[in-house]
């Protein structure tokens, strides 16, 4: 299976692509999603240091995020983004962003089990991550949903919004996921 083979209920999911560039924009610079991610930013910002270093072909073990295109099966409409980066040693750090218009439909949860399917049984991962700035609420319940364990807290980790952060760490072994389906 290739990334822009994965599929759930009502979302469908591709690479990121050029023609993404508009909604990218509009997704990253609304504060009201981007809040506990990222400072505000300029478009060439975003285009330079986040947008472009997605585009390249994406293999397990490279460097850079694998960026899915998440786009309701019926409508077409892309709804946010989702994926992974490898950090080595069979672990991979999971993330999601929606758009403002798609908050609170069960859209990350899904995400983040058809992503979790295919990092442990087609690409082999032993360990998925992720990291979330603390008060993320939302986020911490998809995770915990998905059978995430918060495994720490990283006091004082991110400065955002003019000021240090904590993060909250989870973790998801592919025994413990596999256990549940």
């Amino acid at each position: 299976m290739q990334p822009d083979e994965i599929t759930s209920a009502r979302l469908h999911y591709r690479l990121l692509n050029q023609q993404d560039w508009p909604f990218y924009l509009a997704v990253s610079q609304d504060e009201s999603v981007m809040r506990y991610i990222t400072d505000p930013r300029s478009a060439e910002e975003i285009k330079t240091h986040s947008f472009d270093v997605r585009l390249s072909a994406w293999h397990k073990g490279c460097d850079h995020w694998l960026c899915l295109v998440m786009e309701e099966k019926n409508s077409g409409l892309p709804t946010g983004f989702s994926g992974f980066i490898d950090r080595g040693n069979g672990i991979a750090e999971f993330g999601f962003i929606l758009a403002a218009d798609f908050h609170g439909k069960g859209y990350g949860s899904e995400s983040l089990h058809a992503v979790l399917r295919f990092c442990f049984a087609q690409q082999g991962y032993r360990k998925l991550v992720a990291t979330v700035t603390a008060g993320n609420i939302a986020s911490r319940k998809a995770l915990l949903s998905a059978g995430f364990v918060q495994e720490g807290t990283l006091r004082q980790n991110f400065f955002l919004a003019g000021k240090w952060q904590d993060d909250w760490l989870f973790g998801l072994m592919k025994e413990e996921y596999q256990t549940r389906c």
